[in-house]
């Protein structure tokens, strides 16, 4: 995999190149560059598998270069120390990135991600949606990209009715009647949209509030969506769900 690192800090693109060399990860770092412009030189002149791109540099941001490149045929992996708002962007877009100071096992993990992924996924959709992400400002409305194993979807957070643990994987239940399987678990997904209106209500179920239709007290207490879906509330859960509700 040949890779050009991308930073205005010599000591973090030294670190990146040593990680790499002693790794044995097959990877040949073939340019490094310190400025949005120079990074779009090396990028035209050594057509890269890979970048390794810090956010912030002296004449502009990565995501300046980014949206420079007429056709992005490359794998990107943000090496950053920014705010934590870009990094939820980072995260709903389903872009790979890595904090500063970069971990080397997570930078080979990363890698070897890319390794496998730069064949068979278009960079450029989860650039838009991360680059739309970054622009909004509605704080209740993001873009959060769902991969399957046979396609990528782009979905508004608010187009989500509910999302349902199965056995390691959630089912993504949309405002449309679509489903939507991805192999990632209900916490990653309770993590990721926490602030943004959801709710987990029971070990397997994690809810958008605003799509409640009413709360039932039969059967020791059920949320009823507005797709007429019945769902439990763990008990544990009860008592803070229903104190919400009245701040709702």
């Amino acid at each position: 995999m040949r890779v050009i690192i991308i930073d205005d800090e010599e000591r973090t693109r030294k670190s990146l190149r040593n990680i790499l060399q002693i790794s044995n990860s097959d990877t040949q770092v073939i340019a490094e560059a310190d400025t949005v412009k120079s990074g779009i030189q090396a990028i035209k002149e050594h057509l890269p598998d890979l970048i390794l791109l810090d956010i912030n540099m002296p004449d502009g941001t990565g995501f300046d270069l980014l949206k420079q490149i007429d056709t992005i045929s490359f794998k990107i992996i943000f090496v950053t120390a920014y705010e934590e708002y870009a990094v939820k962007a980072f995260e709903f877009s389903a872009v790979d990135y890595l904090l500063k100071p970069v971990d080397p096992a997570k930078l080979i993990e990363a890698i070897e991600k890319a390794r496998h992924a730069v064949e068979q996924e278009n960079p450029s959709l989860k650039l838009n949606a991360l680059f739309a992400n970054l622009d909004s400002t509605d704080s209740h409305t993001k873009k959060l990209v769902l991969k399957t194993a046979e396609n990528i979807y782009i979905v508004n957070t608010s187009d989500i009715l509910r999302c349902e643990s199965d056995c390691g994987y959630t089912q993504f239940f949309l405002l449309d009647g679509k489903k939507i399987l991805v192999s990632r678990n209900l916490k990653d997904y309770e993590e990721m949209l926490n602030g943004f209106g959801f709710y987990r209500i029971h070990q397997s179920h994690l809810i958008n509030l605003k799509y409640i239709d009413h709360y039932s007290k039969l059967d020791g207490g059920a949320v009823v969506m507005k797709d007429k879906t019945n769902i439990p509330v763990a008990r544990r859960k009860k008592e803070d769900f229903l104190k919400l509700l009245e701040m709702i």
